[in-house]
Parts: structure tokens; sequence; C-alpha cells
């Protein structure tokens, strides 16, 4: 640990230089911007600048790049709190209180609480990606296709528990979802499914043009279906004063921080996309364990303050297995492996000892660039809370000029622009009949990489089903589904809850959460 610490000391000795602490600064803009503006994201944020990085020195060029990466998970809340659009795809969660708190004029809390939560789970996930990297990227590598499905089966069962309509409806939502995500070509054997000979749906349905349609075009419409009257109305605005978290709401917050820290570190080692994964399981978390779970979906600050530190904590987690095992565990990670290649550093057990000013010039350039997001985003909260007081006959034409625009940024596709639309007609459909769009999205994130665990465990098993009990780690996963489904039934059977996945508990009167 001290000779850690004394590597670390080091690493800022580099990283405090002027032209590392420049592009610091210009990865962390740049990725606040990307996390800002809707369909973008940190992957190709970062695909588009790894050009701009050829003449740099690989050190500069990774702490731009992952500068980017975190960046954009700072950016990503801003549009979901104030306009129910998420920026990115691990803030779709944000949108459910996040929202909700910018329609009772607590925009500037809800901004706050999501820099402040950001830095500290950043600042944790850093220490924790100094101790911790070598034993727990080996911990990481005892998952295999099996470990890997049934983790994504506890997510299924998970979902269900995010949003506040019923256990039904949820996994409604969470079937359709799991059967957009079928479409496309096969990811085992690359035969077209469900295309009907068009040459646009082979590459699948864009989750960003998802997300944007069922929160971002649902929203307008929803709205817009609203009598004038009613429409002309003024969200409340907040006093100067109001403008920043008080006392009871930190006091309220920095459990929910914590908890959300841990939640997406853990997460932020397994494959896949886990600051997606870490917002759900953090939001399901936080309302398990709050007194007034009835609060979640009206304007919860944990509802915030927990999901945002568990994508930015997952974020700095994701860099683990990259340096440590050269294995991408993350979209991004991949990027930020082919620009390590690119200028001629290879990822792995030796990377430490062979690049030593890079690996800890990196993790040291993480903190500054934490402190500098949250030194760019605090000062920002009282402009971007009163983006608010325009009238919503403006705002909302805004808002899909927003939503266009950043939608075909993603691949210059006008199909893909038609997809947003058709999804935004259904999440006002959605809206009207009660029902949700967390789990779908969830479902189609996982639902791909969930099939492709099945059929790659049966392959190795050669069909044999008993692969999911026979490894540990496996059985764990399964085992934790099952105790999480009866104990969910148990406790809200008491006269609060609903029946769990596998039976048991009483019908309530369940909370209905509007504009999701």
């Amino acid at each position: 640990m001290v000779e850690s610490l004394q590597h670390l000391i080091q690493g800022f000795g580099i990283a405090i230089t002027v032209h590392n602490v420049f592009y610091c600064l210009i990865g962390a803009i740049v990725g606040t911007l990307i996390g800002v503006l809707p369909g973008i994201g940190p992957i190709a944020g970062i695909a588009l600048l790894i050009p701009a990085t050829f003449s740099l020195n690989p050190t500069s060029a990774i702490i731009m790049l992952a500068g980017i990466y975190y960046g954009a998970m700072y950016g990503g809340s801003t549009t979901s709190i104030l306009l129910n659009v998420p920026g990115e795809t691990a803030s779709v969660i944000t949108c459910i209180d996040g929202y909700q708190m910018a329609q009772k004029g607590r925009a500037g809390p809800a901004l706050a609480i999501c820099a402040i939560g950001s830095f500290i789970a950043g600042t944790i996930g850093i220490f924790g990606l100094v101790f911790l990297a070598p034993p727990l990227a080996e911990a990481a590598l005892a998952f295999g296709p099996a470990e890997y499905f049934s983790l994504m089966v506890l997510g299924f069962v998970v979902l269900s528990n995010v949003t506040g309509t019923s256990l039904i409806k949820s996994l409604m939502m969470a079937v359709i979802g799991l059967i957009i995500g079928t479409i496309g070509l096969d990811p085992v054997t690359g035969v077209a499914r469900f295309t009907f000979g068009s040459m646009s749906l082979l590459s699948g349905i864009e989750f960003v043009a998802v997300a944007i349609g069922l929160f971002g075009i649902g929203e307008v419409l929803a709205n817009v279906e609203k009598p004038l009257e009613v429409l002309e109305e003024k969200v409340l605005v907040p006093r100067l004063r109001d403008l920043y978290p008080s006392l009871q709401d930190l006091r309220k917050a920095i459990k929910a921080i914590l908890r959300g820290t841990g939640i997406g570190f853990g997460i932020g080692l397994v494959p896949g996309p886990a600051p997606v994964i870490a917002t759900y399981a953090s939001y399901m978390i936080e309302r398990k364990v709050s007194k007034h779970p009835e609060e979640f979906g009206k304007g919860a600050i944990e509802g915030v303050a927990g999901p945002e530190s568990a994508n930015n904590s997952a974020c700095q987690a994701a860099f683990i297995p990259l340096f440590v095992l050269g294995i991408p565990f993350a979209p991004p990670t991949a990027i930020l492996l082919g620009a390590l290649l690119i200028h001629g550093v290879i990822p792995g057990p030796m990377l430490i000892e062979e690049h030593p000013e890079l690996f800890w010039g990196v993790i040291a350039s993480m903190y500054i660039g934490n402190f500098i997001l949250l030194l760019l985003n605090l000062p920002f909260v009282p402009f971007f809370a009163n983006i608010l007081r325009i009238p919503k006959k403006i705002l909302l034409p805004l808002v899909i000029l927003f939503c266009v625009t950043g939608m075909y940024s993603v691949n210059n596709s006008i199909f893909d622009i038609w997809v947003m639309l058709l999804f935004g007609g259904l999440g006002f459909l959605m809206r009207k009949l009660d029902y949700e769009g967390a789990p779908l999205l969830l479902a189609l994130v996982l639902g791909p990489k969930l099939e492709v665990a099945f059929r790659q465990s049966l392959m190795i098993s050669h069909g044999d089903f008993r692969i999911f009990i026979s490894r540990p780690i496996s059985m764990m996963f399964l085992l934790s589904t099952f105790v999480f489904s009866e104990w969910h039934g148990d406790q809200y059977g008491k006269g609060v809850g609903r029946k769990s996945v596998f039976g048991g508990g009483r019908k309530r009167n369940h909370v209905t959460q509007s504009n999701v």
C-alpha cells in the first residue's frame, strides 16, 4: 500500500504538468458536452477524437481520452433532469426522480447533487483502482459465459422493481425489450433475423433511438396533449438560496452516494455495460433501504444521488481490467484499448512495469479531472436551472430539435430518426396506459448479451444445462435471484408489496409514477 501511494505521488507529478492538465481539461469539457448532447455518447466521442491524439505522447493522449469517458458520465445527467431526455445511456434512470425534482423547482439541488456525488464516487473509485486493481482484475477473470448469463437473469428480476408500476407491466416491457433486441444479425451465426429485407435493420435497433424516443419525444407528446392553460403554467423557479442542496438534502444523499459508489465499483469489474447496470441496481437498492419508498418516482433526492454516483464509480472501475489484463469489459474501454495500441502501448500485466508513467499519470489525472468537472459543473447550476424559465411553447420545439439533431449525429441516419419518432409515439401510449420505459430499455441493453452468454454456455457444455448450477459463481447468482424475489414478495406481501416472481405476497395499492 505504501509503495502504491509513492507511485501515485509520482503520478501526480506527471499529471500536474501544464500540457497534461491542459489535455485533462479538454477531455473533461468535451466529455461533459458529449454527455449533455443526447445520442453521441462517450464511445463516439472517444472514437472521433483519437486522430487528434496522433501527435501527442501516449500519456497525454490517454489522459484526454479518459477525461472524455468520465466527463460524459457527469454531463449525461443535465438534460435528464431538466428535459427528461437522457444525454447518455447511463443517465436513463436519472430521469425518474431528477425530472420530478425539476418540476418541483428543485433542479438546482438535483444538478448539484449529481456533481457532488460524481466527484465523491470518482475519487473513491480512483483509490480503489490504485489499491485493488490486481486482485480485483484476477477475480473478474473468473466470469465465464455461464456466470454472465446468471448475472443477467438476476438483473432482469431486479429490473421489475425499478419503477413503481405493477410487476406484470414491468415484465411485459422487459419482454418487449428482449424481442426488439433480437432484430438484426444473429450474434452467433450471422443470419438476419426479423429484418424483413431491410438493410437498415441488419445492425439492429439503435438503443439511443429507443431511449430518446421513449423519454424525450414521449414527454413532449404528453405535454402537448395537455390543455393550453396547463401548458402555459410555469415550472416552479427556485430562489437563489434554493439553487443548491440544503444540509438535509446532503444528509439524505451522502449514504446513497456511498452505497452507489460501492455498487458501481463492483459492477464495473463485470463484462458488459457497467454504468447502465450499476444505475439500475443502485436505484433499486436505494428504494429498498429507504424509510419512505413511496417518495421514489416523485422526486426523491436519493434516487438521483445513488445512480449518478454508481455510473461514475463503474466508469473508474472499468479501467482495472483494461490496464491490468488488457481486456476491455465495456465498449468505451474497447475504444481506449485501440488508442493504447495505436500509441504503441500494450495493456496487460506488464503495463505497470513497462509504462509506469502512463499508468500512474492517467490515474492521477482522473482525480484532477474529477476536480475540474466539479468546478465546471457547480457554478453553472443556476444557469442550467434557469433553462426551465423558458415557456413550454418554446422549450418543447427546442427539445424536438435537440433530439432529432442528437439522434442524426450518431449514425447520420434518417432511418434512426424515424425509429426515434416511432418509439416516441409508443412512449406516449405507454404513459397513457401507465407502463414504464425503464424495464424495456434495460432489457434492450442486456438482452443480446444474455442471448450470447446463454448460447456460449450451452456450446461449452455440449447442450448440458447443468453448467449453470455446477459453476459456483453462476449458482450463487441464480440463488440470489430466487432469494431476492422471495424476499421481495415477503417484504411487500405485508400489505405494501406485490407478488414476487416465484409467488408469494399479497396485492397492494401501488404508487404510479408519472412523467418518467
